[in-house]
C-alpha cells in the first residue's frame, strides 16, 4: 500500500497540524534539536560536519553564490520535499523522535520567509524594478566589493576599499551636478536615492524576521517547546485541495511512522535502530525429556509469545530502584536491503493494510514457516527510548527452528544522541581583529545580526521565491542522504557518552535471561529435556557480561 491508500479517503475535517504534535513523553530533546534546524541562520555548509559514518548529506553548489540559501533554508525545503512530496519514496523511521513535529517546524519556518519574502518583493518592486538602472549599479558595485573583499591578497583588499569609496564620491559628484533637468533630472536622482531606501526598509523587515526566527530556535532547545503554527494544513472546506493535500501528506508520515517493517542494510544495521553492537545465541537439540521418547509439538510463535508477554514485564523489578521504564514491545518484520541501497521498498499485498501495518496472521507465518533462505524474516523487539529521545536501545529476538536444532538469538542495537550541530543555542556573531594601537593584540568584536551582504542575499532570492525549485537550481540545495530517516541520518554514537553506554550495555543481560526464562518454560510445559538449555544459557550468561560493545555486522572473513 502506498500513498494511495491514504489520499483516497474521503475528505475529513479533521484540525489535522492545527494543534502541532510535540512529541510523545520523554522524547522531546531530539524532536527540537532537529526541529531547531529549521530556523537557523548559519552556513550551509555546517549541515556537512553532522555527516557519520554511514549517512552523509550532499551540498549542490550555487550557480550564483548571491543566491546561495542558508542552512535553515535549505534544511526547511529539503525536509518539507523529502517527507512531503507527493512523489516521495519511502521514509525510514524515526525513533526516539516525532518526525511531523520536525516538518510542522519546518513548514512554519518556511511560512515567515514566504512572508519576509512577499515585503522584500514588495519593496524590490518599488524601489528596484522603477529604478533598474540604479538597483544594477549598486548591486554591481556590491558584487565588485564582495569579490575584493574576500580576495586573500590584502593589497587587492585595500585597493577593493579604495575603489568603493571613489565610487561614492562620484555618486555624490553626479548628484550635485546632473546633465539634465525636469523629469529625467529627478528620476536620476532617484535611481541612485531609491535602491538605498529600499536596502534600508528591507534591512529592518530582515532584521525583525532574523530575530523571530533566533528567539524561536532558542526556545526549542531551552525546553520552551515553541508550537509551530501551520494554518495552511488546515482545510476548511472540501475546495482547498493544496491544503488537504498537505494534511494527507503529514498523515501519511505519522502513519509510516508507526509501520511495523524495518530495513537491514548489512553493516548499517537496521536503518533507523542503529548498527548491531552485540549478538548472542542459544543453540541446543531438541530432546524429549526422559522417560518419553517424543515431546508434544510447539511452533515458534510458541514460543515467541511467551517471551513478549514477559518482556512487557521488565519495568517490574524485584526491589524499588526505578530500573527500566515501560518498553515498548512490538513483532517487527525485516526487510533485508543492500548495503549501498538509495531506496526501500515497503511491504504491500493484501497482507498489508493501508496504514503500513503487516497483519498479525502473516506476521506469525513468517515467524513459524519463513526461517531459512530468501525473504523476509521476523523479528520481536524491545525498545528503550531514554534521555528525552536522545538514546535509542532495541534488542531484537528470534527464535528459529531447523531440523532438531532449536536457536534464540538476542541482538542489541543502539541509537545514539543527535550530533551536536543541532543541540547549539544560538549566540552572537563575532569577529576576532586587530587592535588600532596595540596591533599586536586582539579583541573581539560583535557582528550585526543582519549584515549588508545578508539583507541584498535576502532581497535577491525574494522575487525567485514563488517558485522554489527555480531558486534551487540558481542557488543550490542541501541533498538528504538515502535511505533517507530524520533520526539516524544525523545520530551519533552513543559510545562516546559514558552513561549512555552503559545503559545500552546494561539492557543487554535482563533482557537476554527473561527472554532465555520464558523459552524455559514453554519447552519445560511441551515435555523438552531443557538441561543442555540451562547450561548453554549460563555460558551465554557469562558472555553477556562483557563490557565491550563490538561491530557485530562487520564480519571479518
Amino acid at each position: 500500500m502506498g500513498a494511495g491508500g491514504v489520499a483516497e479517503q474521503a475528505f475529513d475535517f479533521s484540525p489535522g497540524a492545527q494543534v502541532p504534535l510535540q512529541g510523545a513523553a520523554g522524547q522531546t530533546a531530539a524532536t527540537h534539536a532537529l526541529a531547531s534546524a529549521a530556523y537557523r541562520d548559519s552556513e550551509l555548509a555546517e549541515i556537512l560536519k553532522a555527516n557519520s559514518e554511514w549517512h552523509e548529506s550532499k551540498v549542490v553548489k550555487p550557480k550564483i553564490k548571491l543566491f546561495e540559501p542558508n542552512l535553515g533554508e535549505a534544511f526547511s525545503r529539503a525536509v518539507q520535499v523529502r517527507l512531503l512530496g507527493g512523489a516521495r519514496k519511502p521514509l525510514i523511521q524515526s525513533f526516539g523522535t516525532e518526525p511531523q513535529t520536525v516538518v510542522e517546524h519546518a513548514l512554519a519556518a518556511n511560512g515567515i520567509r514566504r512572508q519576509r519574502d512577499a515585503k522584500l518583493t514588495m519593496i524590490m518592486a518599488v524601489f528596484g524594478l522603477l529604478f533598474l538602472p540604479g538597483m544594477l549599479l549598486w548591486m554591481g558595485a556590491f558584487g565588485l566589493r564582495r569579490m575584493v573583499a574576500g580576495a586573500q591578497n590584502k593589497r587587492l583588499g585595500a585597493l577593493g576599499g579604495a575603489l568603493m569609496a571613489g565610487l561614492a564620491l562620484l555618486g555624490v559628484i553626479f548628484l550635485l551636478k546632473l546633465p539634465f533637468t525636469g523629469f529625467w533630472g529627478y528620476y536620476l536622482r532617484g535611481m541612485i536615492i531609491a535602491p538605498v531606501i529600499g536596502w534600508w526598509l528591507a534591512k529592518r523587515i530582515c532584521l525583525a524576521t532574523a530575530k523571530d526566527m533566533r528567539e524561536r530556535w532558542d526556545s526549542l532547545l531551552s525546553g520552551g517547546g515553541i508550537g509551530a503554527k501551520v494554518p495552511e494544513a488546515v482545510p476548511g472546506h472540501p475546495n482547498e485541495t493544496a491544503a488537504e493535500q498537505l494534511r494527507q501528506g503529514l498523515e501519511l508520515l505519522t502513519a509510516e511512522q508507526h509501520a511495523n517493517s524495518v530495513f537491514y542494510a548489512g553493516p548499517k544495521g537496521i536503518l533507523g535502530m542503529g548498527t548491531r553492537w552485540g549478538s548472542w545465541q542459544l543453540a541446543e537439540e531438541l530432546v524429549a525429556k526422559a522417560p518419553a521418547k517424543e515431546f508434544h509439538q510447539f511452533r515458534s510463535w510458541d514460543v515467541i509469545k511467551v517471551i513478549h508477554d514477559q518482556l512487557t514485564l521488565l519495568q517490574r523489578g524485584p526491589l524499588n530502584t526505578g530500573g527500566f521504564p515501560a518498553p515498548s514491545v512490538k513483532h517487527w518484520v525485516v526487510v533485508p536491503v543492500g548495503e549501498g541501497a538509495t531506496e526501500v521498498a515497503r511491504p504491500e499485498g493484501q497482507d498489508v493494510d493501508n496504514r503500513y501495518q503487516v497483519r498479525r496472521h502473516e506476521i506469525q507465518r513468517m515467524c513459524d514457516h519463513q526461517q531459512f533462505g530468501s525473504g523476509n524474516r521476523h523479528y520481536l523487539g524491545v525498545q528503550f527510548t531514554l534521555w528525552d529521545g536522545q538514546l535509542v536501545i532495541t534488542m531484537m529476538i528470534t527464535v528459529t527452528v531447523l531440523f532438531e536444532t532449536l536457536r534464540i538469538e538476542v541482538t542489541g542495537h543502539a541509537l545514539g544522541p543527535v550530533h551536536s550541530l543541532f543541540t547549539t543555542k544560538p549566540a552572537p556573531k563575532t569577529v576576532e581583529v586587530a587592535k588600532t594601537v596595540r596591533f599586536w593584540e586582539t579583541e573581539t568584536r560583535t557582528l550585526p545580526l543582519v549584515t549588508t551582504r545578508e539583507v541584498v542575499r535576502q532581497m535577491v532570492r525574494a522575487p525567485f521565491s514563488w517558485y522554489p525549485p527555480l531558486l534551487d537550481f540558481i542557488g543550490g540545495k542541501l541533498v538528504l542522504p538515502e535511505p533517507f530517516g530524520l533520526r539516524h541520518a544525523w545520530a551519533d554514537k552513543p559510545w562516546r557518552h559514558r552513561f549512555m553506554a552503559d545503559d545500552a550495555m546494561r539492557a543487554a543481560t535482563p533482557v537476554l535471561r527473561v527472554t532465555h526464562a520464558a523459552a524455559m518454560r514453554v519447552l519445560e510445559e511441551n515435555g523438552v529435556d531443557t538441561e543442555r538449555f540451562s547450561n548453554r544459557s549460563l555460558i551465554v550468561s557469562g558472555m553477556v557480561q562483557d563490557p565491550m560493545p563490538r561491530k557485530a555486522d562487520v564480519y571479518d572473513a
